[in-house]
């Protein structure tokens, strides 16, 4: 969840605050159109491993929930989904994954591991196995724990209310019943923060819980260590690190060091430290001599979130020209994330590109460049990139891009390249603004797919992304001739795609989505999950 704008679209962050990406980006091939899959984590990281969209490995949900909300749910990426990991993994490449996973832990009890990073190709694993989130902290922002404190209170007054009624009127059983049933959900309601903390925000070595709840303070040096491990024990062989920045998403986790340093507040000292953790990286793969043999990839996995703002505070980022955000399906603020490769020697240092490309993209890509075999048992969404990469492709092979949210279309793209050449962005439904015109859906944690916060738009919203990158002017069949072939042409792309789409079950739904006890990691007799085993040395 990686918020900079590198390049794109004019807009740039300058050496002085992100110089190490800076300097990734002159020394290698900048993609201005990159495109993540989904507006949320989850599904657009199911997306980046497989190559595919959320939809076809049911990384999606017909309801309210974007994102995997527990720990403890039995939703996750399917067992049977081929990760990129899984394929490099046999073709006898070192796998490694740190930091975040996100993508689901167990499915029947809490030691079957059947969604871990392990069981998707990832030799070892250290991380969280769920998310940063600001209820890690216990923040004003808030995923759950707001929403949670407020309905236990609520049921507590019912009850409370219920109670008294009660004692008016019947036996001292049931009152005594009532008056149970309250105090638990009044201790609950006061205690469901903490409960959280060491639910959902604690760190994995492998298939060991070794840190509940995370140490926040000790995060960035032990996750930076952990990558120096990795690349010295592997650097004579083949490898794929996947590190994945628990920076710069809520609560801003930032060490002393960066604290104040920036005057663009808590989310710019987070964001130049993450801009340091890349450059200890690069550091690394210099000392260690792997620099010119290691292909070096940086995004993100969606764009910032407008809503994470308090007062004045904004603490999601910043999306520049671009409409919209993070939740948002279909505008650009919300999918069109930094796209930076590295290869010296190999990728034209310098080079920028400015085809739509896409985060599925990397599966085909890193697959044939480890020797392996893209499968050609299911559809892969991804196109390989080194062709444009390497300048030998003039165009990107996506004639179209598709834009979900959950379940549901809410935009597509076109890349039209005869007679006049266009970037077409046609938007099917879009969120309704909270305020009216704000760009974004304050008050929520989110902008929602569906539901009477969606409007949805018949004739489409038509937008010429060419001459139009921040979709201001809807163009109509009176100002744009083309109007209705335009429509017309992505209609029918848009069914085809749907026509390649399977039945299979919704990881994100409600089912799969809930907290189940018997799924909780815990390194001590639940629910007394404490401890702190990093320290020493494992």
């Amino acid at each position: 969840e990686r918020r900079t704008r590198v390049r794109h679209g004019g807009t740039h962050l300058s050496s002085q605050w992100t110089p190490n990406i800076d300097r990734l980006a002159e020394d290698g091939v900048v993609l201005t159109q990159h495109i993540a899959a989904a507006s949320v984590c989850t599904p657009s990281r199911a997306a980046f491993l497989t190559g595919r969209y959320p939809i076809r490995s049911g990384m999606v949900s017909s309801n309210a929930y974007r994102v995997l909300q527990w720990t403890a749910a039995s939703g996750g990426l399917p067992t049977n989904e081929i990760t990129f990991a899984k394929i490099l993994r046999d073709q006898g490449y070192a796998t490694g994954l740190i930091g975040k996973w996100h993508l689901g832990l167990n499915c029947e009890s809490s030691r079957d591991h059947c969604h871990h990073p392990q069981a998707h190709g990832f030799d070892s694993f250290l991380g969280m196995p769920f998310s940063m989130m600001a209820d890690c902290a216990r923040w004003e922002l808030s995923e759950k724990r707001v929403g949670l404190e407020r309905t236990l209170g609520l049921w507590f007054q019912v009850l409370g209310l219920a109670s008294l009624t009660l004692a008016l009127t019947s036996s001292w059983v049931p009152v005594l019943g009532a008056a149970l049933a309250a105090a638990v959900l009044f201790t609950a309601s006061r205690i469901v923060g903490h409960l959280i903390v060491h639910a959902d925000c604690f760190l994995m070595r492998n298939h060991t819980v070794t840190q509940q709840p995370l140490d926040f303070d000790r995060a960035t040096p032990l996750l930076l260590q952990e990558v120096s491990s990795f690349l010295q024990r592997n650097k004579h062989r083949p490898f794929l690190l996947f590190v994945s920045f628990l920076h710069v998403h809520v609560p801003l986790v930032t060490t002393k060091g960066f604290l104040g340093r920036s005057r663009h507040g808590l989310y710019g000292d987070n964001v130049e430290e993450m801009d340091w953790m890349v450059g200890r990286i690069l550091d690394t793969l210099d000392q260690e001599g792997l620099a010119d043999g290691t292909l070096v990839y940086f995004t993100a996995d969606h764009g910032g979130c407008l809503e994470s703002r308090l007062g004045s505070n904004q603490y999601g980022g910043w999306n520049g020209v671009y409409q919209g955000g993070k939740g948002m399906g279909g505008w650009e603020g919300g999918i069109r994330v930094p796209g930076i490769f590295r290869w010296p020697g190999v990728l034209p240092a310098g080079r920028v590109i400015q085809e739509p490309t896409s985060l599925m993209d990397v599966f085909p890509t890193v697959v044939q460049l480890g020797g392996g075999q893209v499968p050609q048992d299911r559809v892969i969404d991804g196109r390989d990139l080194l062709p444009l990469l390497l300048g030998t492709a003039q165009h990107s092979e996506h004639e179209f891009l598709l834009h979900y949210c959950q379940r549901f279309l809410h935009a597509a793209r076109w890349q039209q390249r005869d007679q006049d050449p266009t970037l077409w962005k046609v938007h099917f439904m879009t969120p309704i603004f909270q305020p009216e015109g704000a760009g974004a859906c304050y008050g929520k944690v989110v902008c929602p797919c569906t539901g009477e916060g969606v409007v949805q738009h018949d004739p489409p919203l038509l937008f010429d992304l060419s001459r139009d990158p921040s979709e201001s002017h809807v163009l109509t069949p009176d100002s744009e001739p083309r109007f209705h072939q335009v429509v017309g042409r992505v209609r029918q792309a848009v069914e085809e795609h749907q026509r390649s789409l399977g039945t299979v079950p919704q990881q994100l739904g409600t089912l799969n989505n809930l907290w189940r006890p018997w799924l909780q990691p815990c390194c001590g007799p639940f629910p007394l999950c404490w401890c702190d085993t990093e320290d020493q040395g494992q």
